[in-house]
């Protein structure tokens, strides 16, 4: 453990997850925790999705690690165990997540009106450093137990499965937020590329929300029947030229979730109506290049979107709870870590998997 932070640390405990130090082959690591603060709570972890950015970040098809050996997982659902002493929302026992931040300065103008996953103060769950004058390392979800601040802890609705209830805080909330940000409900045709782990969520997201049309987009046949199970009114595979022909110029938002390194970046934008969003979502390792008549001559704006704030998230989750949005997911066990990290980097999984520990499968 990196000097420098020692007097940061709690070493009368002692947590233990799966730690990359630049490759997928995890290795279990044990670090001491921050002291809990007044607002933290220590959850002990029971399910932990897999994100397709915890790949780009182990991998460091993102850029090198940050701090050395990193536990990763943004997608964590477990119970609290201990809180600070100025807790109130939350008390031993309940049922909570916790998303991709674990912090912000909550001062900022982007905090202010709800987008503190643009802080620059921010911190995200693993990989990144606490900038608010205590010092530390983040650690994620691959673990037995974490502690974060309680204003970025979230409860999980009685409705959700502590298993389901995971994906949703990091590729739940990175679909829910633009789709309700852009404005899609009733009168809109929302596209959606790239079915998946973020993909099948945005589906029903769009579903759920009652737009007018809902287009699943693949490279492939092989999911039509799935995402029309999911909600999808129409479906559209990119590789067949008649296909996309007919769907041109038709779609108000579209959600970009996934992306081949040959992708034609013209050919998709041309679904997009005038003046409607394509949505970056998916997040590439290497620059991409985007033709800018596709997006000049017909007044279409291509946006990113990080995300969510923590208000936004809370409202995710009881919009998933009303109207029974729940992520597929294949669930395999914490201690084989390495085979369920296997199984996301061969991209077989339908559609998401959780890992769920001892506690969990022993519950």
């Amino acid at each position: 453990m990196p000097s420098n932070i020692n007097s940061f640390e709690d070493t009368s405990a002692t947590f233990t997850g799966w730690a990359s130090t630049g490759t997928a082959n995890l290795k279990p690591f044990s670090y001491h925790p921050r002291p809990l603060g007044p607002k933290d709570v220590e959850i002990e972890i029971t399910h932990c999705g897999i994100c397709g950015s915890d790949i780009h970040t182990i991998t460091e098809g993102w850029g090198k690690l940050k701090n050395g050996p990193c536990i990763p997982g943004h997608e964590i659902v477990g119970k609290i165990v201990a809180t600070g002493s100025d807790n109130s929302p939350h008390k031993i026992g309940d049922l909570v997540g916790v998303g991709a931040m674990v912090d912000s300065c909550r001062s900022c103008e982007e905090c202010k009106t709800g987008f503190d996953q643009f802080c620059e103060a921010k911190a995200f769950t693993y990989n990144d450093t606490f900038k608010d004058g205590r010092g530390g390392y983040t650690y994620g979800g691959y673990a037995d137990r974490v502690r974060v601040n309680g204003e970025f802890v979230f409860k999980i609705p009685s409705q959700i499965s502590p298993a389901e209830a995971a994906p949703l805080l990091c590729a739940g909330i990175t679909t829910y937020t633009p789709l309700k940000q852009y404005g899609a409900g009733p009168g809109k045709k929302v596209g959606v590329i790239g079915i998946g782990g973020l993909g099948h969520l945005g589906i029903q997201w769009a579903r759920a929300m009652n737009c007018d049309e809902v287009v699943a987009i693949s490279t492939s046949d092989s999911k039509r029947d799935e995402a029309k199970q999911l909600g999808a009114t129409k479906f559209i595979n990119s590789k067949k030229p008649e296909e996309m022909k007919a769907a041109a110029k038709s779609l108000d938002i579209i959600i970009c979730t996934s992306f081949a390194l040959d992708s034609d970046w013209a050919q998709l934008l041309s679904l997009v109506a005038n003046h409607g969003k394509f949505v970056l979502l998916a997040l590439p390792e290497k620059p991409i290049k985007v033709p800018g008549n596709s997006l000049i001559s017909r007044g279409v704006s291509m946006v990113g979107s990080l995300i969510g704030g923590k208000e936004m998230v809370a409202e995710m989750l009881q919009f998933a709870a009303e109207k029974n949005v729940r992520p597929w997911i294949e669930k395999m066990p914490m201690n084989d870590a390495n085979a369920a990290v296997k199984h996301m980097m061969e991209g077989r999984p339908r559609y998401r998997i959780v890992m769920e520990t001892e506690t969990a499968s022993h519950a």
